[in-house]
């Protein structure tokens, strides 16, 4: 049973007492996008409802991380009508989900090793990728655009080459295909990217570009909006709530979790019928929660990347590297106001934070000034960041060391002690590693569903009454609520709508109404309101998740964020009753966590450091 304090929220959510939507048959067959209610428990009230459960009273299903993966299949699970429950051990999507290259694609590095080495496994990946690559755009309209991306080419043969294997990449994707593929002119390409160089590093002149198209999004915030729509739809979720041990019945098989709650320290045990270990790249440290060890299910691969000012790209376009002189892929891509720069892809331990190291950052520099007119200045980056990709990999196979190698397809398996735990796979197919890993949850027996999955049509929360000019009409509304506020510049508003879809009026209102207009920090479209909605409306908890995850601050500008702490902790306090003490806590808790943005000094040059040794 739902716990009694979340009663009166059923009604208003249009929820059944298995915690789902209640689908009608005509929405099953037809389609139809269902609708969420905009407004969600507290996490007061998802703590109360995970700890009301007991062992003749289990929830159908409780997933542990709270990364893409997990809040996907809380979606799932919920919108099947199965009772849910979902905790994470730090906030939402605070480890690899928010620190991805923000790309919804099919990969096409991935297709190239397809066919050069006749790989199934990889083509496969990329077919599903860019079936799934629709549907993530077509859920999440405010958090996602399609982006053009050009691959220059030096050589005559690269341009056919490219050309075709582009155009493949487009027929593999058939009818859900976003744009057709094209070879442009240098001059329409320089046109387009004016800091392209116009001969590379070997003295080899452009000779055009292939334009092609793939989705952007942002990781981040569609992790938080997987995590509310879950809770609109009945499940139970909750962030920094630890799992610090597994549950077993007589037999040994896994019903449950005991949990700690990491902000008021209460201990309590959360019954399971079916467990899901949905930890991402720490599926080993669940795994082996009773201490007696496992083999590793997970090879860890760090991903590297770097913000620049965006005169050095442009607005409206992005660049990939196909080839640099070490064989890597590296992407130059248009992010809110800035550009990023990445990625690298070597084995790495397994971290709870992860900072990318100086020479990933050179690595990154150079590949990019080898394809730029200008060179890029290591002082001009704003902020540097590193994530840990999960990939499933047998490790003693003779090319475990080489990450580059390993397909980026998911992995589920189940333990002799019932388990469940799905690892690898990628942002752009978390929906449908969620509904996998929801159908194996189904295949043990011990639930059953009232419904059949739904979310490749189900509209995230934000987007189900978004519009393309949503940004217009938030404008509009700016200068009637808050005529004198920063709200009324056309970034902040295209900010809202992207950030918010069609919640962003409320933002408004209440910036409006609590006198809340103001930037947090010049020169980025944030305004003080966001920070009072994201904990009232978005399980907001701490400085560092408004900084790195409700908004993108530390990612694009590490100083600007730094600057930002001492307001942001000011409404927090104010808002969730946090003593002077806590608040100092907070404030220091947040310079620590952007200190791992900075960006660590260049290398020291191999001969300097033969001398710095001999002296």
């Amino acid at each position: 049973m739902i716990s009694a304090r979340l009663a009166p929220w059923l009604g208003v959510l249009g929820l059944g007492a298995g915690g789902g939507i209640l689908l009608n048959s005509t929405q099953q067959q037809e389609g139809e996008h269902l609708m969420l209610a905009a407004a969600v428990p507290s996490r007061q009230q998802q703590v109360a409802a995970l700890s009301t459960s007991r062992p003749n009273q289990p929830f159908d299903l409780l997933v542990i991380g709270g990364g893409a993966t997990g809040t996907g299949i809380a979606v799932d699970a919920a919108t099947r009508g199965l009772r849910t429950a979902l905790i994470e051990r730090e906030d939402f999507g605070s480890g690899t989900s928010s620190k991805s290259t923000k790309l919804v694609h099919g990969g096409v590095r991935y297709l190239e090793k397809a066919v050069f080495n006749l790989d199934y496994g990889q083509l496969k990946l990329v077919y599903e990728a860019l079936q799934e690559r629709r549907d993530l755009l077509d859920n999440a309209p405010h958090l996602t655009s399609t982006l053009p991306i050009l691959m220059p080419c030096y050589k005559w043969w690269e341009v056919p080459f490219y050309w075709a294997g582009l155009k493949a990449y487009d027929l593999i994707a058939g009818t859900r295909n976003l744009a057709w593929s094209k070879y442009l002119l240098p001059s329409e390409s320089l046109r387009r990217l004016p800091t392209l160089a116009e001969a590379n590093h070997d003295g080899s002149s452009l000779k055009g570009t292939i334009l092609y198209y793939d989705g952007q999004f942002d990781d981040a915030r569609l992790n938080v909006a997987l995590a509310t729509t879950a809770a609109a739809a009945g499940a139970a979720v909750a962030n920094y709530v630890e799992a610090t041990g597994l549950i077993k019945d007589a037999n040994g098989q896994v019903t449950g979790v005991h949990c700690r709650d990491k902000q008021s320290g209460k201990k309590f045990d959360v019954h399971a019928k079916v467990v899901i270990n949905a930890t991402g790249p720490f599926v080993d440290q669940v795994r082996d929660l009773n201490g007696r060890g496992v083999t590793h299910a997970v090879t860890a691969s760090s991903g590297a990347h770097v913000t620049l000012p965006e005169w050095y790209g442009s607005a409206g376009v992005g660049m990939i590297v196909p080839k640099t002189k070490d064989g890597r892929v590296v992407f130059m891509l248009p992010f809110q106001g800035s550009i990023i720069a990445g990625t690298t892809d070597a084995p790495c331990p397994v971290t709870a934070r992860p900072q990318a190291s100086a020479d990933e950052v050179a690595f990154i520099l150079d590949a990019i000034s080898d394809f730029l007119q200008i060179k890029v200045r290591h002082a001009d980056v704003l902020s540097t960041w590193s994530g840990i990709r999960p990939l499933a990999a047998d490790p003693t196979a003779q090319d475990a060391g080489n990450t580059g190698n390993i397909v980026r397809d998911h992995l589920i398996f189940t333990e002799p002690n019932g388990l469940i735990t799905i690892t690898g796979g990628k942002w752009t197919t978390y929906r449908r590693m969620a509904e996998d890993a929801v159908d194996v949850a189904l295949a043990t027996g011990r639930v059953q569903v009232a419904h059949q999955c739904t979310t490749s049509r189900l509209k995230l929360l934000g987007g189900q009454a978004y519009k393309h000019t949503q940004h217009a009409e938030v404008a509009q509304q700016a200068s009637e609520m808050l005529p004198s506020s920063p709200a009324c510049s056309s970034a902040t508003a295209r900010h809202l709508a992207a950030a918010y879809g069609d919640q962003a009026q409320h933002v408004l209102q209440l910036a409006a109404a609590q006198q809340l207009g103001k930037l947090l920090v010049p020169g980025h479209p944030y305004l003080e309101a966001e920070v009072v909605w994201a904990v009232r409306h978005e399980y907001c908890m701490s400085v560092e998740d408004f900084l790195a995850r409700r908004t993108r601050l530390a990612f694009l500008d590490a100083k600007a964020a730094a600057a930002a702490v001492p307001r942001v902790a000011e409404l927090m306090a104010a808002e969730l009753r946090w003593s002077g003490h806590k608040k100092r806590g907070e404030m220091r808790a947040a310079a620590a966590y952007l200190a791992t943005f900075a960006t660590p000094p260049p290398p020291v040059p191999a001969p300097a450091a033969a001398k710095q040794a001999a002296a």
